[in-house]
């Protein structure tokens, strides 16, 4: 990583190796963290929550519902299509983006996970991190508990049952289910 002149920011965004106690990527997780919890607040006590909603989230489309607690790494990353439905706990860990299409459904406690680490030890150690995107497409339904993993592209009009764990690609107007996650029928 020495020879790279590029920001830690810019590696991780790339999906490259980067260090993950950099100080810029220190101050914008605390920022994040704190839209988090003003949106909570705003939620709870009547304020303007879909402002903060939008000061936290990358691209936010129109008429999108996101309940919260929201949970995400940074949320400048992350694109949620118009007239979404987002439940309660969502996990969205956008080192690199998450694209999330429109007209989609996302059911209580999922989990959308863009990192990786490395096997060996050492790396671990030093705080060494990547990623690869996560892309679902337009009209799917993740249901409750559903875990995305890094690199992962669900496509358009698929439903994901409760509880699956997406390790590989899923293609469009399927019903998949499972851990792994297997397409079993089409829809």
């Amino acid at each position: 990583m020495s020879d790279d002149v590029r920001t830690q920011r810019e590696r991780m965004l790339a999906g490259d190796d980067y260090d993950a106690s950099d100080p810029e990527l220190a101050a914008a997780s605390a920022r994040a963290r704190e839209l988090q919890e003003r949106y909570h607040r705003a939620s709870l006590e009547g304020g303007d929550a879909r402002a903060i909603l939008q000061e936290l989230i990358g691209d936010l489309g129109e008429d999108v519902e996101v309940r919260p607690p929201l949970f995400v790494d940074y949320g400048s990353n992350i694109s949620i299509g118009a007239r979404t439905f987002v439940n309660y706990n969502l996990t969205a860990l956008d080192v690199t983006p998450i694209r999330i299409g429109q007209d989609c459904q996302v059911g209580p406690g999922v989990q959308l996970l863009t990192p990786t680490h490395p096997l060996e030890p050492g790396p671990r150690r030093d705080k060494v991190e990547a990623g690869e995107p996560i892309t679902i497409g337009d009209n799917v339904w993740l249901g409750g508990g559903v875990i995305v993993c890094p690199g992962v592209t669900i496509g358009d009009d698929s439903v994901i049952g409760a509880g699956s764990v997406v390790t590989r690609d899923i293609p469009a107007g399927v019903v998949a289910v499972g851990n792994p996650a297997r397409v079993v029928r089409e829809l």
